[in-house]
């Protein structure tokens, strides 16, 4: 009898900076529907209490019968609480404000920080998932249980950085929480990337910020820069990503970049495995 293959998991890439505004959540609708785009098939899991990207995917409050907070205090699976947007092939895990309460309540549990691991290796097995290829984690402004349960269950971390005067102000920090992850939860994490977000070509410092970022982390950095853009901006409020906004502004194409510049990082990942 000819055995049954396993089912592929999807690759799961948090997306961190404990700094705010810096543009994570941005970034996650962005990338994921530009991955869906090119024929991936995405789940953003919104790992911030604020909700802002299912806000932005035009996910209404009162329609988050499940949440991702439900799914970390082990009441439902991520294929329960996954729905789906307005994107063709993208999906979403949605956030609300029960999560601020989240982490006192998983605390004392021993699988604490594995909570979002477990539920994703569950998606395999869920037929709603089926032919999942990504799984993107927005996750909060702070380096919180919340966070180290992204990194925990993630192949690499994604980190979007302002180009502002404070950009690498506190990278170090995270750099050394992806290492203790690593360290102690998860070996296989590794650092994606990094990407330059709100970069203004007018701007002499933005210019010097990323040359200076360019420097100290070198090929970590992905060539796309996401220009700062109204129309990006303008986008959430309408509930729609930029792509579906203004595909033709410089913000949404900077994205479609970015999501094929994801892709061939990813294989050549596989193919150095």
């Amino acid at each position: 009898m000819t055995p049954v293959p396993m089912p592929r998991r999807p690759r799961v890439l948090a997306l961190a900076n404990q700094k705010g505004g810096v543009g994570k959540t941005t970034t996650a609708i962005n990338l994921g529907t530009a991955l869906a785009a090119i024929g991936e098939k995405v789940l953003i899991v919104d790992l911030d209490p604020q909700g802002n990207a299912s806000t932005g995917l035009g996910v209404d409050r009162r329609s988050r019968k499940s949440s991702t907070y439900d799914v970390l205090c082990g009441d439902v699976g991520l294929g329960q609480a996954m729905q789906e947007t307005a994107v063709p092939g993208l999906f979403l895990a949605p956030s609300t404000l029960d999560l601020l309460g989240v982490e006192l309540e998983i605390a004392a549990s021993k699988d604490r920080a594995h909570r979002l691991k477990n539920a994703i290796d569950e998606l395999v097995y869920d037929q709603r998932c089926a032919g999942l290829t990504y799984v993107l984690i927005d996750c909060p402004p702070s380096l919180s249980l919340i966070t180290i349960n992204a990194m925990t269950a993630s192949d690499a971390v994604l980190v979007p950085l302002q180009c502002e005067f404070f950009a690498l102000e506190g990278l170090s920090q995270l750099l050394k929480t992806v290492e203790q992850v690593r360290a102690g939860l998860n070996p296989r994490l590794i650092i994606q990337g990094v990407v330059l977000t709100m970069y203004d070509p007018r701007n002499n410092l933005s210019g010097q910020v990323m040359a200076d970022v360019r420097e100290f982390l070198g090929d970590k950095v992905y060539e796309t820069v996401i220009p700062r853009n109204v129309r990006v901006s303008e986008a959430p409020s309408y509930g729609k990503p930029a792509l579906l906004y203004d595909l033709r502004c410089s913000g949404s194409q900077a994205y479609l970049k970015l999501a094929s510049e994801v892709i061939r990082r990813e294989r050549a990942l596989r193919a150095a495995a």
